[in-house]
């Protein structure tokens, strides 16, 4: 299994499993299938609100002592409407609670995007604190003082373009440590990826898959289906893999990390598989001239430019 080194010696499997959408009553199997059939890498967030459902996951698989809390490497991630200074360490303590854990791993800001703390999904432009109001680098000292109490091993962000890093690092000597952010060979964002290699932000991608299981409110009109392309199905042929396979080791092959969900035990298995395969050039220059730029998760959503957020990419 291909894994990330971070500065201070720890590594994170490259593959992981997500668990976005993956809802109650299924995601505390799929966790235990996945520890069990090999991963050493699962993905959270609190807005997900299944980290209870985890938490017995953990709590179930640990106790056996088989598999040791600290040869998982679990992610968690701060929700928009804890950006405020004082808000941070109660809401990572929540998470630390929910997941019956000491301690993550890694804690990523979620959105470089803020609401009030009583709102959990804005409706109106009134339910947002503008950059102003919440500055990002306060919430960022915020997650480092939890970094130095030991709450959360390494820090970072998500979903954070060239520009919105750039600043982030005009005001702090602490570099984030990772940056989750949509990655496949549609949206390959190779510009970001070669920022974040030269300042030392590894890079995660979620949606490998093109999120196909997302609300029809969050969806587009006619969204690429990569799962049914022509190129990544010969792909998949040639090497006697499916195209998911193909999807998840495209991103483990460019060294970022990539957390595919699923709550089907064969796919589970399937995905961590992925890393078997072998591209060669062919393969990989087919792969790279795939890409258009195409985001299945816009962020539009919460672009809301009288309150400071008109662009949330940069694009």
């Amino acid at each position: 299994m291909k894994t990330l080194k971070f500065k201070n010696g720890d590594q994170m499997a490259a593959i992981g499993l997500g668990t976005w959408k993956s809802k109650p009553g299924e995601v505390k199997a799929a966790v235990i299938t996945a520890l069990e059939s090999g991963y050493r890498h699962i993905d959270c967030a609190a807005v997900y609100g299944n980290e209870k459902e985890i938490g017995e996951a953990f709590n179930e698989v640990f106790s056996k002592g088989t598999i040791k809390r600290e040869d998982v490497w679990i992610t968690s991630k701060l929700w928009n409407n804890a950006h405020l200074k004082q808000d941070v360490a109660p809401a990572l303590e929540q998470t630390l609670n929910d997941l019956q854990l000491d301690y993550l791993d890694l804690y990523l800001i979620h959105w470089p995007v803020a609401f009030k703390p009583e709102v959990s999904m804005p409706e109106k432009p009134v339910d947002y604190l503008s950059p102003e109001e919440a500055p990002v680098h306060e919430t960022w000292n915020a997650m480092l003082a939890l970094k130095k109490e030991g709450k959360a091993k390494h820090i970072g962000v998500s979903n954070f373009s060239i520009k919105k890093l750039d600043d982030l690092l005009s005001k702090t000597d602490e570099v984030p440590e990772m940056n989750q952010v949509e990655l496949h060979p549609l949206l390959q964002q190779n510009e970001l990826l070669a920022y974040c290699s030269k300042k030392g932000i590894h890079l995660t991608a979620y949606s490998p898959l093109g999120s196909g299981d997302r609300s029809e409110g969050m969806k587009q009109e006619n969204e690429p289906n990569m799962l049914e392309n022509d190129s990544i199905k010969s792909i998949a042929n040639k090497h006697n893999a499916s195209p998911g396979q193909v999807l998840i080791n495209w991103s483990a092959d460019r060294g970022t990390a990539v957390i595919p969900k699923s709550t089907n035990e064969g796919r589970i298995k399937e995905n961590l598989a992925s890393d078997s395969i072998d591209f060669d050039k062919e393969d990989l220059k087919q792969l790279a001239d795939m890409d258009q730029q195409y985001r299945y998760v816009t962020g539009k959503f919460f672009e809301v430019p009288e309150k400071g957020y008109d662009n949330i990419y940069d694009e």
